[in-house]
């Protein structure tokens, strides 16, 4: 207990020594705990990101060697899979579309009524393209808000009027709903680059293009359904219905974000390396303060040691201050990591986040690197002989 108290207050001493050592230690801690707590906020957004997109389940389309064609028989085909929760032909083009006398490019899809079933897409005015819609094959279409901003400087366009060409000829279309734009980040990072999307009936969309194909069949599986397995089952079922080998191509959407949350996750233990570099700079600050005090307090430890104080409780009183330094260092650290990441967190949308597992070990790995770097100078301490010590100025 005695060593606790004089350890704790040799700290206070050299107060401006000691505030140097723990800021050095809280810093790094910090940018460990940031950095951790960066990733996880960017893992989240990016599955949100891509969630919003429509970034999900499998998408099957005609392989590119194989020459054959998607349509209704293969929609139903893959329907009938006892895999598949539901499925949704869709139809692609990237075209022009005029508006109020200006021309914007942007992406045509033409989708089914279900298509909201297993795409993401959220009203914002009006509606969504229904059953009467693609049965009637009707002329209507649904904006995305990036649009609507784009053409008329405001989201509610329920009911006005855009063309869009179709194999080189306008169509006229009302537009009956908007949605919310899907990739927010990405519309706001690059801007223009990220076309908008207009939402026609499928049926529709054939009729002007002069095609009865689709272009891809978005497919939702079941719950808890493994999607390798799917791909596999989906793939065998098509080679049958299209009677070939490797048909069509299967894409696992949602190993999109698995891909890319490793990708995050690596960048961020490279960083997470260069950040931890400097507890270890932090450690070596420990080793040298510790040392300018042990030559400081030279003629204190022969005092100490001539009334009876043996090596034991000198190396533990050293050590014990090793051990505050690094604890203080690393509370601050850890409390500044997790402030700044958490209102970051809360300025992107995604809750009050922390990593508690990254926390702990960041505060272990600070701390016993501070106690390992105040080995030595806690060693060269307690070997002083008491009578050179005292002989010392």
């Amino acid at each position: 207990m005695e060593s606790l108290k004089s350890a704790w207050n040799n700290i206070f001493r050299q107060r401006s020594r000691s505030l140097l050592t723990v800021l050095g230690i809280a810093i790094g801690v910090f940018s460990v705990v940031l950095i951790g707590t960066i990733s996880d906020i960017g893992k989240t957004v990016i599955n949100n990101e891509l969630s919003s997109m429509g970034i999900d389940g499998l998408a099957v389309s005609s392989s590119s060697s194989s020459g054959v064609t998607l349509s209704e028989e293969q929609l139903d085909a893959i329907k009938s899979s006892e895999l598949v929760a539901d499925a949704t032909p869709l139809l692609f083009a990237y075209t022009d579309v005029y508006s109020r006398g200006e021309k914007e490019k942007t992406v045509i899809m033409g989708i089914d009524s279900n298509a909201t079933d297993i795409i993401s897409l959220t009203p914002l005015y009006g509606r969504l393209i229904d059953r009467a819609d693609v049965k009637g094959y009707r002329e209507v279409c649904v904006v995305d808000e990036a649009f609507a901003q784009s053409v008329y400087h405001r989201s509610n366009i329920v009911g006005k009027k855009i063309e869009v060409e179709l194999e080189g000829k306008p169509v006229c279309f009302e537009v009956v709903g908007v949605v919310k734009t899907g990739g927010n980040l990405m519309q706001n990072m690059m801007g223009s680059y990220v076309p908008s999307f207009i939402y026609l009936p499928y049926s529709t969309q054939r009729v002007y293009t002069g095609t009865d194909d689709f272009d891809q069949i978005a497919v939702k599986l079941k719950k808890g359904e493994d999607t390798s397995a799917a791909q596999q089952v989906i793939g065998r079922l098509m080679d049958a219905e299209l009677g070939g080998t490797e048909t069509v191509k299967i894409e696992n959407l949602s190993g999109y974000k698995k891909e890319l949350n490793s990708v995050l996750s690596g960048v961020s233990a490279i960083l997470g390396v260069i950040a931890g570099i400097s507890l270890i700079v932090a450690g070596l600050s420990i080793m040298t303060v510790m040392l300018v005090s042990v030559n400081e307090r030279t003629r204190e430890i022969g005092i100490k040691k001539s009334i009876g104080a043996s090596s034991g409780r000198i190396v533990r009183e050293f050590m014990l201050e090793a051990f505050f330094l690094s604890l203080l260092g690393s509370a601050v650290g850890c409390l500044a990591g997790v402030f700044v990441g958490g209102a970051g967190s809360l300025l992107v949308g995604v809750g009050f986040a922390f990593n508690g597992s990254l926390i702990a070990v960041c505060v272990v790995f600070a701390v016993l690197t501070g106690v390992v770097f105040g080995v030595y100078p806690a060693l060269k301490a307690s070997r002083l002989k008491p009578a050179e010590a005292l002989r010392r100025e």
